[in-house]
């Protein structure tokens, strides 16, 4: 480092390009795209020093989490739609709602699988995880069947992912 000091970058024109596909890309690309990208404009340049020189400018890929959906297609049976988007009740466990829903929390992701009774909007029962496993459902229908009584005549309604 104190043998060059004085004399004149000579990754100068290699670290602007990098500024600049780094910044047409809103910082979505990291060094192995901004690799590609410059090879695609006539550029030979090893990804190393493409990572190296991303270091040094203080440049890092923002990386974009990836949102959780429980749909995959259709797997088995598909229940027929007796709801038909009436989301009122007449009394308190005739129909129920539920899904998994994804959140961050202090970084982390975590996923609620809570039960609403759509009489009153009430939550019935609810688990929380750090991952969608068909245990975090099960526990919650278990708990959630404990409120009912033998003369209710229940509706469930789900998005029938894979854990319904």
């Amino acid at each position: 480092m104190v043998r060059q000091f004085g004399r004149p970058d000579r990754d100068a024109a290699f670290k602007a390009l990098i500024q600049e596909i780094y910044h047409e890309h809103k910082g979505r690309y990291g060094y192995r795209r901004i690799r590609d990208e410059l090879r695609n404009r006539g550029h030979l340049i090893n990804h190393q020093k493409v990572q190296r020189l991303m270091k040094s400018l203080g440049l890092k890929s923002l990386v974009r989490m990836k949102k959780y959906r429980s749909y995959k297609g259709k797997v088995g049976k598909t229940a027929p739609n007796i709801l038909e988007h009436n989301f009122q009740a007449d009394k308190p466990n005739e129909k129920w709602a539920t899904d998994i829903t994804e959140f961050k929390l202090f970084g982390k992701k975590l996923y609620l699988s809570p039960m609403l009774d759509l009489f009153n909007g009430e939550i019935i029962a609810y688990t929380i995880g750090s991952r969608p496993t068909y245990s975090l459902v099960s526990e919650m229908l278990e708990n959630s069947f404990e409120r009912l009584s033998e003369d209710d005549k229940l509706l469930i309604h789900s998005d029938q992912g894979w854990h319904y």
